[in-house]
């Protein structure tokens, strides 16, 4: 005869484990997703990031592929272009701001969204 509660009890186990076991990489988070920004003509783009740690956009047709990790309240995004993009949480949201390899400040900065 098979004990119900025994056997609840090792599902709620198994599910836990499961659940922890994904919270380990750092990408799960409020960062996952895609993000509407806008570039420096102030035209809007999309970045989407994944659990994986890739991160694409396209901005004027332009693909562009790169790599993203946490560091504190922000996702940092390094582009194959050479340019970082953070998307930084705030009080009031989230902002993005972006740097050529060359900046020290931003060269651009505008509001973040998460639409998915």
């Amino acid at each position: 005869m098979i004990d119900l509660s025994q056997q609840r009890g090792s599902l709620l186990s198994s599910f836990l484990a499961l659940v922890g076991a994904s919270d380990g990489d750092g990408h799960e988070s409020d960062f996952v997703g895609t993000w509407l920004v806008q570039d420096s003509s102030g035209q809007p783009f999309t970045i989407r990031l994944e659990v994986s740690g890739a991160a694409t956009a396209n901005r004027a047709g332009e693909g562009m592929n790169g790599t993203w990790d946490l560091d504190g309240v922000s996702a940092v995004i390094a582009w194959d272009t050479g340019w970082t993009t953070k998307i930084t949480r705030t009080e009031d949201g989230f902002t993005k701001t972006a740097y050529d390899s060359t900046a020290a400040a931003p060269t651009n900065t505008s509001a973040a969204e998460k639409i998915r």
